[in-house]
This record gives structure tokens, sequence and C-alpha cells, in this order.
């Protein structure tokens, strides 16, 4: 029987009712944060920075998460610009948000490659320093920045991503590796234990579900573990995409990770729309940007597997991290790619619930 036009009408604003009930609903405030829904599996965080403890961001981070991280002002360069100068300021404001809010901080962190002040590397002439004088000032500057904040930071990210990114080579080679060998690795440990032996000390690295790149982290937490050097956990920075890790590798790298008595966290959690990209690159002419609704299905799958996975295994897994609070601003849009928006995260560019979220606090 052909429908009559009354019939058709019908069914189409039926089905716009719906459609628009199925986004309301999506937009719609939750009931809860994240760290409600979650209280019973473990904190979830978000790496913050100053300007981001305001406005609707800063009711956002209070409504949502129980634990933050500073994700540039704890760096060595930002807050130890120059030997004889600390810069305090941003790095005291974020410590203090959490404190009159109750959360958790993680530090972030205590040795990389990057954002490394020059001077740390050379002497008055110009000239690479010794080993000894480069682990003296490791030494000194893990002892001023963890003592500063003791009691009040719960956990740091020790080293930070030392596993070279050349499948055949083991370490980077970085200038902590050029001067000192692997044996940096271990004194920052071994630093930061004696500064607050009560905090939490994780080896930090992305990519740790990587097969090849797993074995090496692997290999190089094992020798630590082996050699008795205080590390406590290592975090898997999460830095993910649409593409991977598979559900597979996900649980393979939490498991062998902590069959070494080590607990896991997943520390910078972002979930890219686009494939994994390392070197730096310019937007290309006619490279789209648009985050169409199959992207955002996909991501919402992906993160609900992410999910669904972390919860399995609460029992080793002690915290999620979240790398920035909303789609309105991530670091993903300047890189890889400079000029290509991202939309990695929970909440969209104006702080509301993204299809994501809802997957991932539906179980």
């Amino acid at each position: 029987m052909k429908p009559t036009s009354t019939f058709r009408k019908l069914t189409a604003a039926g089905l716009l009712l719906i459609s628009l009930t199925i986004i309301s609903s999506q937009q719609k405030a939750p009931e809860k944060g994240l760290k409600d829904y979650y209280k019973d599996y473990f904190p979830v965080g978000v790496a913050v920075s100053p300007a981001g403890l305001k406005g609707a961001e800063g009711a956002l981070i209070k409504a949502q998460f129980n634990s933050i991280t500073p994700e540039n002002a704890m760096k060595m360069g930002p807050i130890h610009p120059e030997e004889n100068r600390y810069e305090w300021r941003a790095a005291d404001a974020i410590v203090q948000f959490a404190q009159d809010n109750k959360l958790q901080v993680r530090g972030h962190n205590l040795l990389w490659h990057e954002q490394t002040p020059k001077w740390l590397f050379k002497d008055a002439t110009g000239k690479p320093v010794s080993k000894e004088v480069l682990l003296k000032r490791l030494h000194d500057h893990i002892f001023t920045v963890v003592k500063r904040y003791k009691g009040k930071i719960y956990a740091w990210d020790v080293v930070n991503e030392a596993i070279s990114d050349n499948p055949q080579e083991f370490l980077r080679n970085s200038e902590w590796y050029q001067i000192c060998g692997e044996e940096f690795i271990a004194k920052a440990f071994e630093y930061a234990h004696e500064a607050d032996p009560k905090a939490v000390l994780f080896y930090n690295d992305y990519n740790t579900e990587r097969p090849e790149k797993r074995e090496r982290v692997y290999r190089l937490l094992k020798k630590l573990k082996d050699a008795n050097v205080p590390i406590d956990a290592v975090g898997l920075q999460g830095h993910w995409s649409l593409q991977e890790p598979t559900e597979a590798e996900l649980r393979k790298a939490i498991e062998q990770y902590a069959s070494l008595g080590l607990k896991v966290q997943i520390t910078e959690l972002d979930v890219s729309i686009y494939p994994w990209e390392k070197e730096r690159r310019e937007k290309r002419p006619g490279e789209s940007d648009a985050y169409t609704p199959a992207l955002e299905q996909q991501q919402a799958e992906q993160y609900k597997m992410f999910f669904r996975v972390f919860r399995d295994y609460k029992k080793v897994l002690t915290g999620v991290t979240f790398w920035n609070i909303s789609d309105k601003y991530t670091w993903l849009d300047t890189y890889p790619v400079a000029g290509r928006k991202n939309y990695p995260l929970l909440f969209d560019q104006n702080q509301k619930p993204k299809k994501a979220f809802w997957e991932v606090v539906k179980f």
C-alpha cells in the first residue's frame, strides 16, 4: 500500500524527534563526574595549565576529575630556566588549586630530553659538563622541586621517554645518555625517593603498547627492578588514535608490565581522530580537519573499549589521566601537524560531553 503524504510527514516528524532526543541526551549535563562513575575503580585526572583553572574549564575540572597533572609547569625548562633561578608561580598555582579543591596531584616530570634548559649540559665555556657535574645538577634539581611539594604531590613521572624511537636502539641518544650513559635513569629514581620516600615513582613513555617498543620498555623496567632501583609504577601515556592500540595489544602491555610488580597508570590519555605521526609538519592543502559523525562514532567506540579494559585491570591500574580538559584546547591542535584541529577528548569545545563520554560512563 502506498503511504499517504500525511503518513510520510508523521514518519519524518517522528524520525526527527528521535534524532533530536538522541542529540539532546548526548549533550545534557552529566548527573555525576567521571570521578564519581569510577570511584570504585581508580582516580580520573586531567592535565592543566594555570589558565585552565578558571571559568568554565575550571568548573569542569572540579565537577569531573579528582586528580590533576601540570601539563608544562613542572617540566625542567619552565620551572628551572637558569641554574640559580626557579620559576614557581605556575606550578604553585596548580598545586594550590588542588589543595583548595581536594584533588590529588601527579608531578610531571623530573627528567626528560625535551623542554630541558641548555645550561644544564654546559660549563661556563660552553663545553659539555662531566657526568659528575650533570648528576649533581640533576640531584639538586630533583631535591629542590620534590621537597617543595612533599606531602602535596603523591606521584612523580621521574623519567620521561628514555626509550629510543628507533627499533634498532635501546635508549634514546639524548644529552643525558651521551654524558651519563644509562646511569642517569637509576640516579633520578634514587634522588626522587630520597627527597620524598612516600611518593609513588613512575617511568613514563608513549607507544608502550606497540609490541617492539613494549619489549624494550619492559627490558628497561626489569633492569631497574632487578637492580633494586626504587621504581613503583609505569605510566602508559595513552596518546592513542582510532587505529591503535588494539584491545589485545593494550591487555598484553598492562599484563606484561604488571608482572614486574609495578602499578600501572594511563597518564596522558587522548584519542586522535588521525593516524599516528611523529615528525612535525604543516597542514597540507586540502587536508580536512572536519569532525564528522563517522569519526565521532569511531572515537566513541574506541574510548568504550579502552575503559572496558581499564575496568578489567582495576587491581593494577591506579589512575587514568586525560591530556587536556576539552576540545577547546589540546596539544594535538599544533602537534604533529600545525594548523589542523584535533578533537581527542571527552568534552567538546564548549565543555559539553561528547558521544564518547556517554560510552565511557555506560557500564
